[in-house]
């Protein structure tokens, strides 16, 4: 299994952003496949424009300072975390990043700059399914629970306002997510409702599941339908991707890693459409293959490690990736997830648990709560056919619907940028 091939797919079509002008036009998306949308670079003509670098403190939080870090995570000493911030006294906005995603990713970086551009300080948390979360700050090691991330979350936000208090002036709190960060941010601002500890303004939830069990299973069929032979045929796959990119630097003379080169390489070789959703679904196994590796090895291990295998710094991990890229989140569901949370709570049930990981559970609270404001895509491709009606009808004049975008793929369109920062000065109106 060639991961580095992997790593540099993903980069290539998720991952890569650039920082161009805006233009003065109506909203307009280069992409009408929702498969594209999500995949492909937006070209530089339609972004925002924002600041190339802002101001930015990166400090770790040692949540569970007791917590024995096994030999294998040699390289963990600390949650990090990262502030963006302005010069005087200005409100704050956490920012919860996507599924298996850094404080600092493209996505996070972005939403960073935008806002710091606008007046705000930034304060940016990773993932709680990404491993650098679960090895330092989860307490259940079992990502994907939204009550017990969503506590996991607060729990960090605390602690990293306490360790940058002395160096900012806050006026004031909001909160955004994207992905699987817009559906925490929910899960968060109603556990705020209890605690009172930020009493956030503003809350906006950005292109969130609605039941995030449905939205991942669709995601990991992207994989399974797309690739020919499935997971176990991903070398040959990664094979054509390189190819591909190879014949696109041989007729356009040159490469370069960058979201404009892939741009230009796919008008000229356009990919059909079960690649393109299967680059999606090899991003999502990605995650959640490092995810299930990490909470395994925290338990001690006994799903895809060996049961307290000691293992350390030195310890060949090709194997165990192996065996985590072929365990879809449905095996991680219902032979991991399920039963750590029965034990806990013998009256569950599986339907019980998949209906608790969704916004339906907290449908009322949603409806009710005039702070909290929905950014999303009618093309978005980890939705359901009638979910996009569902949410427009819960938050109703305070949803925000672009008819494409895929999955968060315009996250950095001038219009989109522009209605994240009119929301939370209360003006998306």
């Amino acid at each position: 299994m060639r991961v580095w091939l992997i790593n540099i797919t993903v980069c290539l079509f998720l991952g890569l952003s650039t920082v161009a002008l805006a233009a003065d036009k109506p909203y307009f998306y280069p992409y009408v496949n929702p498969y594209e949308a999500t995949v492909m670079e937006l070209p530089p003509y339609y972004h925002a424009a924002i600041p190339e670098t802002v101001p930015t403190k990166t400090f770790k939080l040692k949540v569970f300072p007791e917590r024995i870090i096994p030999e294998v995570f040699w390289y963990e000493n600390g949650l990090d975390c990262s502030l963006v911030f302005q010069k005087g006294k200005a409100p704050l906005v956490f920012v919860i990043a996507g599924t298996g995603a850094r404080h600092n990713s493209p996505k996070m970086l972005n939403l960073q700059k935008a806002l710091y551009q606008a007046g705000y300080h930034v304060l940016s948390i990773t993932s709680p399914t990404h491993m650098h979360f679960i090895v330092n700050a989860s307490s259940t090691f079992t990502p994907g629970h939204l009550y017990e991330d969503a506590k996991d979350i607060y729990r960090v936000m605390q602690m990293a306002i306490d360790e940058v208090k002395n160096d900012i002036e806050i006026s004031g709190y909001h909160l955004t997510g994207y992905s699987l960060g817009g559906i925490q941010s929910a899960f968060v601002a109603m556990l705020d409702e209890e605690k009172k500890f930020f009493d956030f303004k503003r809350v906006l939830l950005i292109n969130p599941p609605v039941n995030l069990y449905n939205s991942v299973t669709r995601l990991d069929r992207l994989l399974v339908e797309n690739i020919p032979g499935g997971i176990n045929n991903l070398d040959s796959w990664l094979d054509t991707v390189m190819n591909r990119l190879a014949e696109a630097e041989k007729e356009m003379g040159y490469f370069e890693l960058s979201g404009e080169y892939i741009y230009k390489a796919y008008k000229r070789f356009p990919p059909r459409e079960d690649f393109l959703a299967s680059l999606i679904g090899v991003s999502f196994r990605t995650d959640s293959s490092n995810m299930i590796f990490a909470a395994d090895v925290m338990k001690g291990g006994g799903y895809i490690t060996p049961k307290n295998a000691g293992m350390s710094n030195s310890t060949a991990l090709t194997p165990f990736y192996l065996v985590a890229s072929r365990t879809s989140f449905d095996d991680y569901f219902r032979n991991h997830f399920v039963p750590f949370y029965k034990n806990r709570d013998p009256s569950l049930t599986e339907e019980g648990l998949i209906e608790m990981l969704s916004l339906h559970q907290i449908e009322p609270y949603l409806r009710s709560a005039r702070k909290i404001g929905l950014l999303h895509n009618e093309d978005d491709v980890i939705l359901q056919p009638g979910e996009i009606d569902y949410l427009q009808d819960v938050f109703g004049g305070r949803a925000k619907v672009f008819p494409t975008g895929g999955h968060c793929g315009n996250m950095n369109h001038q219009d989109v940028v522009e209605f994240i920062v009119k929301f939370f000065a209360g003006q998306e109106g």
